[in-house]
């Protein structure tokens, strides 16, 4: 019978490796491992046992203490609609400046608004509201289509271009793509429209380009191109862009058209909610809220 060698300094045994001088000992698993390693299964054999967890067929394992989470949800939903309800029904029922008049009422907008905003409208809009290309800007006092709270609310209602019944319906024609001007007439013209909002252009080319606009442009954006809120056409002296107001970002919004979009909230948020975004995009531009 072989006796196997032992370290002299810690007395275990090896394993009969070694790798330049160092030897490998045969170390047994300290004894609070084993006992936790019992712990633990004995642990999750009562937790099965207790709480639901195999499934079955067509249903689960219960567990001999009945937890359900799916009915505490359930639970948790109605306690929630019944809490929402009284303050739902009275938003329903007054206007945006009665609503703004009720302290209670209001710290209801105030608390629900930015989650409303950041579930629904952030995606487009951004985070803090300030839009980016293509999306327009929450935040300053430039809207295309009216900032009084009825208009909004109306917006948020129907939408854009959307497909709901009573959309607001609007859209840039493609000047140049569909030839009703050539490409040097788009550039002129864009001159001019940047010239509007301060770009320096020469002055033959903004006489040019005011002709032009005057011809194709001013139906929708008005004679004085301060836009018509009625037709979604946006004001084009103020330097707000939503596409961008450098020379090629103009000359490719006037050649191509634009066609932008807004989804009909109706059916997706009741009135009550979308009462509380009015008034809150509202309090965004005008720096009442953060």
């Amino acid at each position: 019978m072989s006796v196997r060698e032992r370290d002299p300094l810690t007395g275990h045994e090896t394993t009969g490796h070694e790798w330049n001088g160092i030897t490998e000992l045969n170390t047994r698993v300290p004894r609070t491992v084993w006992w936790a390693i019992g712990i633990t299964h004995v642990w999750a054999l009562i937790y099965w046992i207790l709480m639901p967890s195999w499934p079955l067929v067509t249903t689960f394992y219960g567990g001999l203490l009945g937890a359900n989470q799916q009915e505490r949800v359930d639970e948790q939903l109605v306690e929630a609609q019944a809490a929402r309800g009284d303050w739902a029904t009275a938003m329903e029922r007054m206007s945006i400046d009665e609503i703004r008049a009720d302290p209670a009422l209001m710290r209801v907008v105030v608390e629900t608004a930015p989650a409303l905003f950041g579930d629904n409208c952030a995606a487009c809009h951004g985070e803090n509201a300030a839009g980016g290309p293509g999306f327009p800007s929450l935040i300053d006092d430039d809207w295309l289509w009216g900032g009084e709270a009825d208009t909004i609310l109306e917006t948020l209602r129907v939408g854009i271009n959307s497909t709901h019944a009573e959309t607001r319906v609007s859209q840039m024609l493609a000047f140049g793509r569909d030839g009703m001007l050539t490409r040097n007439e788009v550039r002129t013209v864009g001159a001019y429209v940047r010239s509007l909002s301060g770009a320096e252009v020469p002055e033959d080319a903004r006489k040019a380009g005011a002709v032009l606009f005057a011809d194709n442009c001013a139906s929708c954006h008005g004679e004085n191109a301060t836009g018509i809120a009625e037709l979604g056409a946006p004001d084009l002296t103020d330097a707000i862009w939503i596409y961008g107001g450098d020379e090629a970002r103009v000359f490719e919004t006037i050649y191509g058209g634009r066609h932008g979009w807004m989804p009909a909230w109706e059916g997706r948020l009741g009135l009550a909610e979308r009462k509380i975004l009015t008034i809150y995009i509202q309090d965004r531009g005008e720096g009442r809220l953060q």
